[in-house]
């Protein structure tokens, strides 16, 4: 009750504030077209249409968050949709990023509901005695492994995980298992065909690929132990989370991971008054971001200021100010 109070409140802030957004015309650097980021793109968009009808954000389609960190520390976008996981990358110059990225200013967080799920197959859980992460490597299976492919934040977290629970590279290879590098919709297929034992990834409960992995082929969720969790966190700057129990036709208890973030960052030459009238017009008008996609329903104004990994723009900073969701 006191958070929905507090979001209550904020939201009253907002509509109470002294200054008014200014008209924005900007280039927003995302995914693929026709997914969930270009959706993002659209609300946005609106959003910012309904305090200045001369605002624009056009979309522009690329490989997605390291591109688009790319693409903002040579100043050639005006904001990203990234990953908080690829931020932390960027930011200390880890793979992909050839040197740390530091002109990069956090305007809002989108989510951070996208958790890592781990399905194997029941017969090689069952064949194997497997139901954590951390079974795998002890268990001698030789299960081949899809991870996403390369440029994909996924692949970097799942290779990461497996490794703090025991299982490198060259420990599944003596196993007699290998990684498969391919994209969520083409693991589902691989296990379907059985050319996959197991499949991994980061995305929203109930993505289309993972409802296909579910209803096509006997897996199991795996649980995730607890260091595995948190070292993980402290690595990539993301959260916490629970897949709750139900969420798939054989989960039956909750299982604990992580879930990865999405956020709109731009640089720290975007002006304090461009900046300022964004994050006014994204908080003022957040229904027209969260009514993109059923998996948005969960954004409000205290998430978008929820974000860890960056520091806030200085005029995005005066407007959640303002509205009294940072102090």
């Amino acid at each position: 009750m006191k958070l929905k109070a507090f979001v209550i409140a904020a939201c009253i802030g907002l509509t109470a504030g002294a200054a008014q957004a200014e008209p924005v015309n900007l280039t927003l650097s995302g995914g693929n077209p026709g997914g969930l980021w270009s959706l993002l793109g659209a609300g946005m968009d609106r959003a910012v249409k309904v305090s200045d009808g001369d605002s624009v954000i056009t979309y522009q389609a690329t490989g997605g968050g390291f591109a688009n960190i790319g693409l903002l520390g040579a100043n050639r976008t005006d904001l990203g949709l990234v990953h908080d996981a690829e931020v932390k990358l960027a930011l200390t110059g880890q793979e992909p990023f050839n040197a740390p990225v530091t002109n990069m200013m956090a305007i809002g967080y989108m989510y951070n509901w996208a958790p890592m799920h781990f399905f194997l197959r029941k017969d090689l859980a069952e064949q194997y005695n497997i139901d954590s992460l951390d079974d795998i490597a002890t268990s001698g299976a030789p299960i081949s492994i899809g991870i996403n492919r390369s440029g994909n934040i996924t692949g970097n977290v799942a290779l990461f995980m497996l490794e703090k629970a025991g299982l490198s590279e060259a420990k599944l290879t003596e196993n007699g298992g290998s990684f498969v590098r391919a994209g969520a919709n083409e693991q589902g297929d691989l296990m379907k065909d059985g050319r996959i034992g197991m499949a991994t990834n980061g995305i929203f409960i109930g993505h289309s690929s993972f409802r296909a992995i579910d209803e096509n082929v006997d897996v199991i969720l795996l649980q995730i132990p607890q260091d595995v969790i948190d070292a993980t966190n402290e690595e990539f700057g993301t959260s916490a989370y629970t897949i709750p129990s139900g969420s798939y036709s054989k989960q039956e208890g909750d299982v604990k991971t992580m879930a990865l973030g999405a956020m709109v960052v731009t640089t720290d030459s975007m002006s304090d008054d461009t900046a300022y009238s964004l994050a006014k017009s994204f908080a003022e008008n957040i229904d027209e971001i969260r009514g993109v996609h059923k998996a948005m329903q969960q954004l409000n104004p205290a998430l978008m200021v929820s974000q860890t990994v960056l520091p806030f723009h200085p005029g995005a900073e005066r407007a959640y100010k303002e509205a009294g969701l940072i102090k």
